[in-house]
């Protein structure tokens, strides 16, 4: 099963979106010309060799076209992609946007710092980028090998348990990308995907701004009965909302699931699974097991009373 919310450009890597994508279709074309013409001088030769009378000079095509010939090639292709590639820095450039993503079955934390404005916050599912600004991808995972891939932006990286890998990523194209972990990772691993829009500078300055916000900021939200079954029924054993769970009780876990301080305002629900409506929050909480078989949030039919589940679904829907 694929995912359900399709993104505003296909998932394909010759749809350039960063400077680094735009110097792999180069490349690609490169790889992809340099090999048609090379089997269409092969079979010119087989079709002369069929065609005339004598003996070959073997010596001379086993050394032309056996040594010197890949030689030659293979040296350039090489001297090329390295001019090419993009280069691997240890520490985020000094203007760089660093965007920490963790791999977890199935979902992606995703945690921002904001160089020059010293902006720090997380979300989950999505991520937004400023166009024409470095981006500098710090790539972790909490248990199996996941590998993070945005193919209009850039190759795929393998995320390694106990690792942290770096990716390097301007964005030159605004609009809204598609990603995938593109290494199986377990049952949902085809439902692991996530949204990733670039925008211009102004507008991620605003959303980040916002996003770095508690949730909770008007008495509609505070008084609000989702907020109470929110509590009551220990969704915030898992989730944290700023504002109103951001403790977790003694003896539980943080980080078991997604950040849902702002999840209202996001483009889809479940890793890019469901868009993001209010019916769909509900259908996702109540039978999560019949949509993700296998992932760690149980199905809240089991286990929450309905007016509850319809009152945590309204609630989070307003959290943006």
């Amino acid at each position: 099963m694929s995912s359900g919310v399709a993104s505003s450009t296909p998932q394909s890597a010759f749809h350039a979106g960063a400077e680094q994508s735009a110097a792999f279709i180069e490349l690609t074309m490169v790889l992809v010309g340099g090999g048609t013409l090379i089997f269409a001088g092969v079979m010119l030769l087989l079709f002369l060799s069929l065609s005339r009378q004598g003996q070959a000079n073997t010596r001379l095509w086993l050394i032309g076209g056996g040594v010197l010939f890949p030689v030659i090639v293979l040296t350039a292709l090489f001297f090329y992609s390295e001019w090419k590639r993009t280069a691997w820095k240890p520490l985020p450039p000094p203007d760089s946007l660093v965007v920490s993503v963790t791999g977890h079955m199935w979902w992606w934390e995703v945690s921002y710092h904001d160089t020059q404005t010293g902006i720090r916050f997380v979300t989950a599912n999505e991520i937004r980028l400023p166009k024409g600004r470095p981006v500098y991808f710090a790539l972790a995972s909490e248990d199996v090998i996941h590998s993070f891939w945005v193919p209009a932006l850039g190759g795929k990286m393998d995320m390694v348990p106990g690792r942290i890998q770096h990716l390097l990523l301007t964005p030159a194209v605004e609009g809204r990308w598609r990603g995938q972990c593109a290494e199986f990772c377990g049952e949902q691993h085809a439902l692991m995907a996530l949204d990733v829009v670039v925008s211009s500078a102004e507008e991620f300055n605003a959303w980040a701004l916002a996003q770095a916000q508690p949730a909770i900021t008007t008495d509609l939200l505070l008084s609000h009965p989702g907020r109470s079954a929110f509590l009551q029924n220990r969704c915030n054993f898992c989730h944290a909302v700023r504002g109103v769970s951001d403790a977790h009780p003694v003896g539980t876990q943080s980080g078991l699931g997604p950040d849902l301080t702002h999840v209202g305002g996001r483009l889809s629900l479940a890793a890019a699974t469901l868009p993001n409506t209010p019916q769909n929050l509900r259908r996702w909480i109540e039978h999560t097991q019949q949509i993700k078989p296998g992932a760690r949030m149980p199905s809240g039919a089991d286990r929450v009373p309905p007016k509850d589940m319809e009152d945590i679904a309204a609630w989070l829907s307003l959290l943006k």
